[in-house]
């Protein structure tokens, strides 16, 4: 949930780069949580809105599947609520420990965001322990409305914290008298220019995740031979969510990369690979840059000029522009990164696309292999796409912290962090191997339950699942 992402997007400015060796240790130290705790936090953006979808389709339709997945979605938020709770109080933490020029320098700037965030926050917890405490309690459509808050709230958080990494993007709303902060305007910051682009793109890219993640965990099941009605109906819903928001998301994406020109011209360079400033830039697909040339990949003459602007003619900034020591420190990786994510967005098209076309033309899903095969691809597929994203946007903006007020060497602590880079990555890795065991025991359990059904059909009424529980009117 978005509670859990608190400093999801402001310490990914610090994320595995190079300013300066002093502040290598925090930056992977940031990096090795960051990375693990923005998977949770997308699920807890948009898995509440994909739980309610499933209780809304169970309710109108008499579904009893539906509602079981519900109830079992629910359940499986709760574990990934409380591994959240974990890693995202870690993170706060080390906003202070590892960071503390950041936030001495512009606390008072990120204090409204930070405030709104814990505000959605609490209110996400109230409503996700009466939602989930509510499932034998509150009967029918009341049950229903209790989670609108959770779904609400999410998307709340979200907005707030993605505000502050699109303002260390594009600072303003403060003004600074002899290095010190005299007057900050609270909504120029929350409502800053690169939020328009950045809020959405990020928002989007959760329920991606989501989506396709809860999607590819019933697919696997079909391609081993359960093909029964509840992993069909427990493959539709994420997909569904997912796979029609996947062209949105690209438009959107599209959209933020010619506001990064603008905005943030070196970081664009690295992303496409352009070392002058020239019209005519061609777009490289892919390929390795050494020693001022591209390695490999696809040429495709003056594409990137006409990506920026709409024409060929199009005269795009390289970094070039800035000495070396303001350059992002690796073009390859940020090139290759951005790639990739665009090239998984892609991907990810095809079965939301082949899915439609079936759907349209037999009210039904394909029962072909090669399709289901997609479906389960899609969910790392989504993952890695959106871990890519964050590390085009965070390592692009390098050395900056706050783009051209704050480098990560200003910002980093002069502490010796190794003790405690080596307790992160133990603590991570027990508890990654920990929630996979506890889903997966989980898993096996309901499975165990359905196999009981002598129907074939799991039956929602029965008394250790019982969603409704004769509640219903």
């Amino acid at each position: 949930m978005a509670g859990w992402i608190t400093d999801v997007p402001a310490v990914g400015s610090v994320l595995l780069t190079a300013s300066s060796a002093g502040d290598a240790p925090a930056r992977v130290q940031m990096g090795a949580t960051l990375g693990f705790h923005i998977i949770l936090a997308c699920i807890g953006i948009a898995m509440p809105t994909i739980v309610l979808l499933a209780e809304f389709v169970g309710l109108r339709q008499s579904n009893p599947v539906a509602l079981l997945l519900a109830r079992r979605w629910s359940q499986a938020l709760g574990v990934l609520v409380a591994v959240g709770a974990v890693t995202g109080t870690v993170l706060s933490f080390e906003m202070g420990l590892l960071w503390p020029g950041l936030m001495r320098q512009y606390g008072s700037v990120l204090g409204l965001p930070f405030g709104f965030e814990g505000v959605f926050f609490l209110l996400e917890a109230v409503f996700t322990a009466i939602y989930i405490y509510g499932w034998r309690r509150l009967g029918g459509w009341s049950h229903f409305w209790t989670g609108v808050p959770i779904a609400v709230s999410g998307i709340g958080g979200a907005m707030s914290v993605v505000s502050v990494n699109s303002w260390m993007n594009q600072p303003g709303g403060f003004e600074m008298v002899n290095g010190r902060i005299t007057q900050v305007r609270p909504w120029q910051v929350f409502f800053n220019h690169a939020s328009a682009y950045e809020t959405p793109h990020m928002i989007l890219a959760a329920y991606l995740v989501s989506g396709f993640l809860a999607a590819s965990i019933y697919a696997a099941g079909f391609l081993r031979g359960r093909r029964d009605r509840y992993h069909r109906t427990g493959f539709a819903i994420p997909f569904a969510v997912a796979a029609s928001l996947t062209p949105v998301q690209l438009l959107i994406g599209d959209t933020a990369a010619r506001a990064v020109a603008a905005d943030q011209p070196v970081k664009f360079a690295a992303m496409e690979y352009v070392s002058r400033t020239s019209g005519h830039v061609p777009e490289y697909l892919g390929g390795i840059y050494f020693n001022g040339r591209v390695y490999g990949g696809l040429r495709i003459p003056s594409m990137d000029s006409l990506l920026v602007g709409f024409s060929p003619n199009t005269r795009v900034i390289g970094w070039d522009s800035v000495p070396a020591s303001l350059r992002p420190p690796s073009p390859t990786l940020i090139h290759l990164c951005f790639d990739a994510m665009v090239g998984l967005g892609t991907l990810m098209l095809i079965p939301g696309l082949w899915g439609l076309l079936a759907y349209w033309r037999r009210r039904e899903l394909p029962n072909t292999k090669v399709f289901w095969m997609l479906g389960l691809i899609c969910g790392p597929a989504a993952v890695i796409a959106m871990e890519c994203g964050w590390i085009v946007t965070e390592i692009g903006r390098q050395p900056w912290v706050v783009y051209q007020r704050l480098t990560t060497a200003q910002a980093a602590t002069a502490n010796d962090v190794v003790p405690t880079l080596t307790a992160i990555v133990v603590l991570y890795t027990g508890l990654g191997v920990a929630t996979i065991m506890l889903l997966r025991r989980m898993s096996r359990r309901w499975r165990a339950i359905d196999s009981d059904n002598a129907a074939g059909v799991p039956d929602p009424l029965v008394d250790h699942l019982d969603p409704l529980a004769g509640r219903r009117r």
